[in-house]
């Protein structure tokens, strides 16, 4: 549901989002009336700060958490604010949708506001609104996009629907050392293990991707197999810490066989049988269980760089980002840089507070593709599952043009 209204002061934009579908076993429906302060001194409207380039505000709300950004593509960020659910998924041992869309429209105008006034801005300073449309949740997507699209069109602003994983593939960009296209890209989250190709912004050819679990859910459920707290995935990898990697002879997952493509279903279930045969009346004794955390993380660390190793010899192309919420795995991090410069080589990769999904690399993403020209029409479109090589290409634009404008 889709309504503005404007007054000489006010605009009255009035965001709602129903949903159905296969995680709603009723049908829900969720509105909230937000005021939006619009300055209609032509004057005030029309001033700017000097030497600004586009600015515009992301917002992302695929999943459970809630990030808003402000980015300049001459300044760089200026704002970012991020909140995490974790808190109110932790009792349920993962994200509940419905919890996850109705936490997002608590959040989003407050983190709107703190980041505006971080920034030093007002909404009428804004060039455009940035938005994750997919893949995600669908109905944590429809939050952002329903408030994004509405604030624009009140604004008389364009908007752009920005595809979740192009935020994080970029997310390096936002550094001071981004790299330089062409580059091979590995996309590692809860959701998603892909190797790409990227020779531009929009310019992707996949080379690799997973048939079965993806990395960070393979951590997260073997995590739960163990015992340990949500999120499973970082708990798993601190308690690897003080574990011995070579206990146990854990297999890495389709590395003897040509190819790029993952799968860790089968590494699941290794650890899921070590469990069950060293643990004595249901309990696994805390070195065994630190043991075996050490072992599957050695396992997936060991199958993302060779697969890496490979795509980089295959294509040529020495240039390494790592993107995603498992980007932030200090292991993987160290073994794949050291891989890179074996090969003469480099990596990179956004800072840790980066890597977890999160409001700038949306408001970066879409001030590209809104600077190039491109922007989404009035309809609140959200696509749960989005494939990034079907994006368009933005034309023209290089890692050296970016850099200088950002």
């Amino acid at each position: 549901m889709f309504f503005a209204a404007e007054c000489k002061a006010l605009t009255v934009c009035l965001v709602g989002f129903r949903s159905t579908g296969p995680y709603y076993g009723r049908l829900g429906c969720c509105c909230k009336i937000f005021l939006v302060a619009v300055d209609q001194n032509q004057e005030q409207v029309n001033e700017r700060v000097e030497g600004c380039g586009v600015i515009v505000l992301g917002l992302e709300t695929s999943c459970d958490e809630t990030g808003i950004a402000v980015y300049d593509t001459r300044c760089g960020l200026l704002a970012h604010r991020l909140y995490s659910q974790i808190a109110v998924h932790a009792e349920y041992g993962g994200v509940v949708p419905e919890l996850a869309s109705r936490d997002h429209v608590r959040k989003v105008m407050p983190l709107i506001h703190e980041a505006l006034a971080e920034s030093g801005l007002v909404v009428n300073d804004l060039d455009g609104i940035a938005y994750t449309s997919g893949p995600g949740l669908v109905g944590a997507l429809l939050v952002g996009a329903c408030f994004g699209r509405s604030l624009a069109w009140a604004l008389g602003k364009p908007a752009i629907g920005v595809h979740h994983m192009e935020g994080h593939l970029l997310a390096p960009m936002l550094e001071d050392n981004p790299p330089e296209f062409p580059f091979i890209a590995l996309l590692v989250s809860g959701g998603h293990t892909q190797l790409v190709q990227v020779d531009g912004i929009g310019q992707y050819q996949l080379l690799g991707d997973s048939l079965d679990d993806a990395a960070g859910e393979a951590f997260d459920k073997a995590a739960k197999m163990m015992g340990l707290p949500y999120p499973g995935g970082p708990a798993l990898s601190q308690l690897a810490l003080v574990g011995d990697d070579k206990r146990f002879t854990f297999p890495r997952p389709m590395t003897d066989r040509p190819g790029l493509d993952f799968s860790f279903s089968g590494l699941k279930t290794f650890t899921r049988t070590k469990i069950l045969a060293m643990a004595v009346d249901g309990v696994l004794a805390e070195q065994d269980k630190a043991d075996i955390a050490a072992g599957f993380q050695a396992a997936v660390v060991d199958t993302l760089s060779l697969k890496c190793k490979r795509a980089m010899k295959q294509t040529g192309i020495k240039r390494l980002i790592i993107a995603g919420g498992v980007g932030a795995n200090t292991r993987l991090r160290q073994q794949l840089r050291d891989t890179a410069e074996a090969m003469g080589g480099a990596v990179y990769y956004p800072r840790l507070e980066f890597c977890t999904d999160n409001g700038a690399m949306i408001a970066y993403a879409g001030a590209q593709r809104l600077a190039a020209g491109q922007s989404s029409d009035l309809a609140v479109t959200v696509v749960p599952r989005w494939p990034l090589v079907d994006l368009p290409a933005v034309a023209g634009v290089t890692a050296m043009e970016i850099a200088i404008d950002g």
